[in-house]
């Protein structure tokens, strides 16, 4: 799938989903963990995402709980991935590009199982 595009356009998608993942981690993570919590995956994440809330914090309104804020901030990587990025390269399917990062990731899993499962 990926051979259908140009290298920038999957390195732009890949980093996009990896910011995206890790929002979403984040979000996870702060369902079972305080945000100022010692646990070093934690840290991490409210160290690589705190960046991004604070520059859509203009757009983020002021009655939403500050534990679904990185849900709220990864909604728009998702709606750019599977919308803006297709439209943007002129591709006339909606989806067209969407999440080859989360294909490699599924190809690999699956390669995996059948390694482990013969």
């Amino acid at each position: 799938m990926t051979e259908a595009f140009p290298i920038w356009v999957i390195a732009i998608d890949y980093i996009l989903g990896m910011v995206m993942w890790t929002l979403i981690g984040r979000f996870g993570m702060n369902l079972f963990l305080p945000v100022t919590s010692d646990f070093f995956f934690m840290r991490f994440f409210v160290r690589v995402t705190n960046p991004l809330i604070k520059l859509f914090q203009p757009i983020t309104p002021d009655f939403m709980v500050p534990a679904v804020v990185p849900l709220y901030v990864a909604w728009f990587f998702f709606m750019f991935r599977f919308y803006l990025m297709p439209w943007l390269l002129g591709y006339s399917v909606m989806g067209m590009l969407s999440f080859p990062l989360e294909s490699e990731i599924g190809q690999g899993v699956g390669a995996l199982m059948r390694v482990l499962t013969r």
